[in-house]
């Protein structure tokens, strides 16, 4: 028998895309598709344990007041679960232990990182070895790139993926390692899973088609077992034909590139052992 998937959307302090990643996971054949505020896992009136997918959503996590999503990266490290004996970091911890996917995007991929949740090297959750920050274009880049996909990284949201079309929208979204000895890592292991690139699908690091400068182009990275997956384009913004800007004067599939990443996700957990 088939295993459900309960995704659980994390929501609240400046996020925005919920309700969009809510209906992707709906779209992907999702059983469940909880929006939960961050605050429901604090006082214990929602726990992570009753889910297998956590979708980190896009926005403006505390108002990006101490950098982007660091705020929100603390909060997780040292608050504690009213009535549980137990911090917040624990039990995200238990549900990365147990198998759960976790999906980050934009402001989700930046908490991802400054928690330490990516790359994880050697499986330490809770080192920071990576950052987002500003834009070498110096200001916020709302525009469409393309994405060249790594066909060896462990990934399970990219399965079959090649050189995808989405939206980003962030001031923050330039990926820098710690060090290089932090970088050889990511690629000798094949942890970059998107870089930016051009419509053929050759990478780029020439702007606009890297909108942010990030190191090797990286777009999106995950960690070693695949299952923790963070990046700054939004793949729940183009769910639809029509959510894509050339929609009337192209002919494109009914169904959005962006919806593969939440399918293959729903594929995985139906397949696996939770």
């Amino acid at each position: 028998m088939a295993n459900k998937v309960k995704a659980i959307i994390l929501t609240g302090n400046g996020t925005n895309c919920e309700m969009e990643m809510a209906h992707a996971c709906k779209l992907a054949g999702a059983d469940r598709y909880d929006i939960v505020h961050i605050s429901e896992l604090l006082f214990g009136e929602k726990r992570l344990s009753d889910y297998n997918f956590l979708n980190l959503p896009g926005g403006f996590l505390d108002g990006d007041d101490l950098g982007s999503a660091k705020a929100g990266a603390n909060r997780f490290l040292h608050a504690p679960i009213s009535g549980a004996n137990e911090m917040l970091i624990e039990e995200l911890l238990k549900f990365i232990n147990a198998g759960g996917l976790i999906l980050g995007v934009c402001n989700g991929f930046q908490l991802m990182v400054k928690l330490g949740l990516l790359p994880a090297l050697s499986g330490n959750f809770t080192r920071q070895s990576a950052t987002l920050t500003f834009n070498d274009s110096g200001r916020f880049e709302d525009r469409w790139v393309y994405l060249r996909a790594n066909a060896q990284s462990p990934c399970v949201f990219t399965k079959e993926l090649d050189t995808v079309y989405y939206p980003v929208r962030h001031g923050e979204g330039k990926f820098v390692p710690e060090s290089n000895a932090i970088l050889e890592q990511i690629e000798r292991k094949n942890l970059t899973v998107f870089q930016y690139g051009n419509a053929d699908g050759s990478v780029t690091m020439d702007y606009p088609a890297n909108p942010n400068g990030s190191v090797r182009a990286i777009a999106g990275i995950c960690n070693e077992s695949g299952r923790l997956f963070g990046l700054m384009p939004h793949p729940e913004a183009f769910l639809h034909r029509t959510n894509h800007p050339r929609w009337t004067r192209e002919d494109l599939p009914e169904e959005g590139q962006g919806l593969a990443i939440f399918k293959n996700a729903v594929s995985f957990i139906r397949g696996g052992d939770f």
